[in-house]
Parts: C-alpha cells; sequence; structure tokens
C-alpha cells in the first residue's frame, strides 16, 4: 500500500508531471532560462529534460521543496545520493 506524499514522505522527482516540475523549477527555484512549457508539455524529451534540471539544484534546496531523488523513500530520503 503506497501513502500520499505528506511533510515527512518526500515526492520523488521522477513522479513529477511536466506542468508541476515546470512550475516548480521556475518558480520555486527560479529557474529561467527554461523553454515554452507549451513546446514541451506533450513531449517525452521535454519531461526528461526538465526533470534532469533538478540534478544542478543543491540536495537541502529540493529536502526544503519536499522532494527527493529516492523512489524507494520510506520517508526518509538520502538526499546526498543522485542518480547515476
Amino acid at each position: 500500500m503506497s501513502l500520499p506524499p505528506g511533510p515527512e514522505r518526500p515526492v520523488p522527482i521522477v513522479e513529477l508531471g511536466v506542468a508541476e516540475a515546470y512550475d516548480l523549477l521556475s518558480n520555486r527555484f527560479g529557474v529561467r532560462d527554461l523553454p515554452p512549457l507549451e513546446a514541451i508539455e506533450n513531449e517525452d524529451w521535454g519531461r526528461d529534460a526538465l526533470l534532469s534540471r533538478f540534478l544542478d539544484l543543491a540536495p537541502a534546496d529540493l529536502a526544503a521543496a519536499g522532494l527527493t531523488w529516492d523512489e524507494d523513500s520510506p520517508g526518509h530520503s538520502d538526499l546526498d545520493r543522485r542518480p547515476d
């Protein structure tokens, strides 16, 4: 049984949708050099490109936003680990 994410349960970045990732990157993290959402929202490469931009962010910033790279997080993630 999967529990919904909460403050104590970070959201895996790979579970973000295109619009949600775009909003976080542009509004929460201030990334300004993104292509227009309309140009990438229905493209597989667009989602991949957006999610890869989270690699440029500090683990502490991701944690503060309630995000993790760990898909198997039981509620306590190791945000210092980056995907290979």
